[in-house]
């Protein structure tokens, strides 16, 4: 694994420079900062131990690299890694941002990085739940749940909340009128800020939940261990247990995906990318894409049989 990994302590100040930086900036999740540091020590590893043929005097420096030796650690992770596309493009995003960042501070004269293509990619549209698998899911909550699961699972199904973002949510992030409400989500991406409404199923499921647990203030959903926040390998746990009881094999992030897959029908695409939390159009098409199969459907309904 890349944690057991050992660079140089050159190699391991660079790293640190560099995400003390972005640190400094406070638009990048934690997440984010952990995957680029992960990410970095593979390549720098690999620089060291593979690309400098085990030379002992093979110490990485950011001047030291060109397009060539980023090129290479791309083959090895395809060919000798056999690493999935998304994998190796997320590593590739990661060299690209440490060297936009080398650039800026002057560690190198030329970026280059930018040369560097990302691996193509299969676009095929996540897996879709349907109404059946759905309704299986909450039957089995129904029948072995306690009410915070329960009321977990309907409001990641009709919020399409991140795991991440549901366990951060306070009870202070609920707003419920009379006809109408929202949820405050100031996690996210980017920690960027945004309200998701709540429809009448959700706030009826939110009002019972809240009102039988008595809880006033401090996490919505809590661990019921300790009491405190919720992780998200807890969500995923709890998940499963119900997947595995309705025989199902959904993941929370899927809770997510059913989600957009039905606003997608009756929403705008920017709307829906607002609600979810998207910052490029391009990642809510896929929810759009997938509705294209009920096309066949549609215009047969006019077929003159």
């Amino acid at each position: 694994m890349t944690s057991t990994k050992i660079i140089s302590v050159q190699g391991t100040a660079f790293i640190s420079d560099f995400i003390s930086s972005l640190s400094l900036e406070g638009d990048l999740h934690t997440k984010t900062l952990t995957e680029y540091t992960s990410d970095l020590k593979d390549f720098i590893y690999w620089f060291e131990n593979v690309w400098g043929n085990h030379a002992e005097d093979t110490i990485f420096h950011p001047t030291n690299v060109t397009a060539r030796t980023i090129a290479r650690y791309r083959e090895h992770m395809q060919i000798n890694r056999s690493l999935k596309p998304s994998t190796i493009n997320r590593r590739i995003n990661s060299i690209k941002r440490y060297f936009d960042w080398a650039k800026q501070q002057r560690l190198i004269q030329t970026n280059y990085s930018k040369a560097i293509k990302f691996v193509p990619t299969e676009k095929t549209s996540p897996r879709q739940m349907t109404d059946k698998e759905e309704a299986s899911l909450m039957n089995a909550v129904e029948k072995y749940g306690t009410l915070r699961d329960k009321t977990m699972m309907i409001f990641m199904l009709h919020t399409g909340l991140r795991s991440m973002e549901v366990c951060d949510v306070q009870v202070a992030d609920i707003v419920m009128r009379k006809r109408g409400g929202h949820v405050v989500v100031r996690s996210g991406k980017r920690n960027k800020q945004r309200e998701v409404p709540l429809n009448s199923t959700i706030r009826l499921a939110l009002e019972e939940y809240i009102r039988s647990s008595n809880i006033l203030q401090g996490y919505l959903f809590p661990s019921s261990k300790t009491g405190k926040r919720l992780q998200e390998r807890g969500v995923r746990h709890i998940l499963q247990k119900y997947m595995r009881l309705a025989k199902l094999d959904f993941s929370a992030h899927d809770l997510r995906h059913r989600f957009g897959y039905v606003m997608a029908e009756r929403t705008p695409l920017h709307r829906l990318a607002q609600i979810m939390g998207h910052d490029n159009l391009n990642t809510t098409m896929i929810y759009v894409r997938a509705t294209q199969a009920d096309l066949q459907g549609e215009v047969e309904k006019i077929a003159w049989n």
